[in-house]
């Protein structure tokens, strides 16, 4: 590479806080720009990148001949930084452009999917790691079993999460990919459901090996040259699914899964177990199976690699499981998204009140899925809905959480302000509490846990 440094304009996000650790493993001089503080920004600081929090064109490093800088779309057009490397000569490019850059020529295997892509890419990773194969990997959330989002490997295998948003998968022409889920949303970029399914197929068109899909999305053979494959928890009819299902107490599931390839290749792998609990954890440790099987992984490697898998910070992140208290923080933020946890909940602790607090993500999100919202919601029995987290976002006229709050149906629901949060759980006796959203609502976590903990020892 010809750049000697790496400036990051929202460094602290998920996907662009990992290229900054890929360059700073690769031994470029790492620095950014992002607009609050946050423990993954702490994270980056330790490890030697240097991070401010104003919007100043003074900090960003002045040989612009050796400083490549990479921006994220969720950055406002007339932010100062960015309007002054356009205007002053700087190679200036989107995160998605740089991770294409990065997995040309390698062997990229992609997971992409309107919910379900960041705990089965990152799935995958761990079972290529523990098999003792390897891998480089970007990952959109920070795996419990490495601390990170970023894995490094001297082979040329490289799992990426391919983000649908801003169309940036688009950049990646992997082998072997997979498509968990296509549903609206992003209607901001896409405008309707019509137009997702289009730049998926767009996606599809581009893998050049094995498509691993979904049992039952809206893609054929038309829409690409790859191989295609589908995934299931337990059609039978998917080419990858699970059989002899069982779950004991704590929500984990057990199953044997039934197998094959397309190539003549095909078996049947019994006693699996991902790691962490869950319906929908089984399922995306079916579809990481189905492409390490498809790759050429040991199926025993592969059954050994789920069962050593301790999942993804808020993703389904169970922080505290007593008899009587359990709190898990995740980050769903879409109506499907919601909808899915709440029944895998259900079906771990059947018969016990669940309390929900969600935080809204964005007002156009909010606006295009109100009555969505409104009925996954009310699959909870209490709910504590909070103010828009409004990120990139200005305020939309008449966008508030009530407009989901009048519809939802649950036998009980409250509408608070962030900041008192932390009072009303103190003074509310929870069974089960379930902590939803995209936006900074992971700050409570820490706290939350803390308090049911010593709860639970009183």
């Amino acid at each position: 590479m010809k750049y000697t440094k790496a400036y990051f304009i929202g460094i602290g996000g998920i996907g662009m806080s990992a290229i900054a650790r890929y360059f700073k493993f690769k031994g470029l001089e790492v620095s950014g720009y992002d607009r609050t503080p946050s423990e993954l920004t702490a994270e980056l600081e330790n490890e030697g990148m240097s991070i401010h929090y104003e919007d100043d064109p003074d900090r960003i490093p002045k040989d612009r001949e050796n400083t490549l800088v990479v921006y994220t779309p969720a950055i406002p057009a007339d932010m100062q930084e960015l309007v002054y490397v356009q205007e002053h000569g700087y190679t200036v490019v989107k995160r998605s452009r740089v991770l294409g850059t990065i997995t040309e020529g390698q062997r990229c295997l992609a997971v992409a999917g309107t919910h379900g892509k960041t705990t089965t890419s990152t799935l995958t990773a761990h079972i290529f790691e523990e098999s003792g194969e390897g891998c480089s990997a970007f990952l959109g959330g920070i795996s419990k079993n490495y601390g990170t989002n970023l894995l490094t490997s001297h082979n040329n295998v490289v799992v990426a999460e391919a983000d649908e948003f801003d169309r940036s998968f688009l950049q990646l022409h992997p082998e072997i990919a997979v498509i968990t889920a296509m549903d609206a949303d992003h209607l901001d970029i896409y405008s309707d459901l019509k137009h997702v399914k289009e730049a998926f197929r767009a996606f599809a068109s581009q893998v050049t090996g094995t498509l691993i899909m979904k049992y039952g999305l809206d893609i054929c053979a038309d829409d690409t040259k790859a191989q295609i494959l589908t995934y299931s928890w337990e059609d039978p009819e998917a080419d990858f699914h699970a059989e002899n299902i069982s779950v004991d107490g704590c929500g984990n599931h057990t199953f044997d899964l039934h197998w094959k390839t397309g190539t003549g290749r095909c078996g049947i792998l019994t006693g699996c177990r991902v790691g962490v609990p869950g319906r929908v954890n089984g399922e995306n440790g079916i579809a990481a199976a189905a492409v390490a099987l498809v790759y050429g992984i040991a199926p025993d490697r592969i059954k050994a690699a789920l069962k050593t898998f301790s999942g993804v910070r808020r993703r389904f992140d169970i922080h505290v499981n007593r008899p009587g208290c359990v709190y898990i923080d995740d980050y769903a933020h879409h109506p499907k998204e919601l909808e899915a946890a709440i029944n895998s909940i259900r079906g771990m602790f059947p018969g016990r009140k669940l309390t929900a607090v969600f935080q809204p993500h964005l007002y156009t999100r909010t606006r295009d899925f109100a009555d969505d919202f409104a009925k996954a919601l009310s699959l909870a029995d209490k709910l504590i809905l909070l103010d828009i987290y409004p990120a990139r976002e200005e305020p939309i006229p008449g966008v508030t959480s009530d407009i989901i709050f009048r519809n939802v149906t649950c036998p009980e629901k409250v509408l608070l302000n962030k900041e008192k949060l932390m009072e009303y759980i103190e003074n509310e006796q929870t069974d089960i509490l379930v902590t939803f959203g995209a936006g900074n609502i992971d700050r409570f976590a820490g706290p939350i846990t803390e308090l049911l903990e010593k709860r639970c020892a009183e």
